[in-house]
């Protein structure tokens, strides 16, 4: 499989420990940068007011397959987390476009380290998500918690 950055993600947080654990934590500004040979790709895209930006996390080094989450004392397997250090380091988060400047997009509630390579944008559409009642797992009662930490 292979799979080339199509931009990077620019922030400001330049290490794991300074970035917001989760979107919902963050009000940071950042800029995605598309490559201008993507630049094309960006066409209609300011009448979408969240993205899906999904990207590699650069700065993880390996994976173990049971995790501590942020939200949790206990090990938890690391596919029913967002855990970072992953088999693939693949990386998701939903944004707000606040503008796009040719090959730029300047977007709020970013929570990704600085320089972390894109791979891939897709517009945010709540239709296409699950209309029925949606489970959360562990993370049932410590959603809320975790928009106080």
């Amino acid at each position: 499989m292979k799979v080339c950055p199509i931009g990077v993600i620019h922030t400001p947080f330049k290490c794991k420990k300074d970035t917001p654990i989760q979107p919902f934590k963050s009000k940071a500004i950042g800029r995605v940068e598309v490559f201008k040979k993507y630049k094309d790709g960006l066409c209609d895209i300011e009448g979408f007011s969240h993205l899906i930006l999904i990207y590699k996390f650069h700065k993880s080094k390996g994976y173990c397959l049971r995790v501590k989450p942020f939200l949790d004392d206990e090990l938890r397997g690391l596919f029913a987390t967002r855990y970072p250090r992953r088999p693939n380091q693949i990386g998701l988060t939903v944004v707000k476009v606040l503008k796009r400047k040719g090959n730029i997009l300047f977007v709020k509630g970013i929570d990704v380290v600085d320089g972390s390579p894109l791979l891939d944008i897709k517009p945010y559409v709540p239709d296409f998500g699950p209309k029925e009642k949606v489970k959360i797992g562990w993370l049932k009662g410590k959603i809320d918690k975790g928009r106080n930490k």
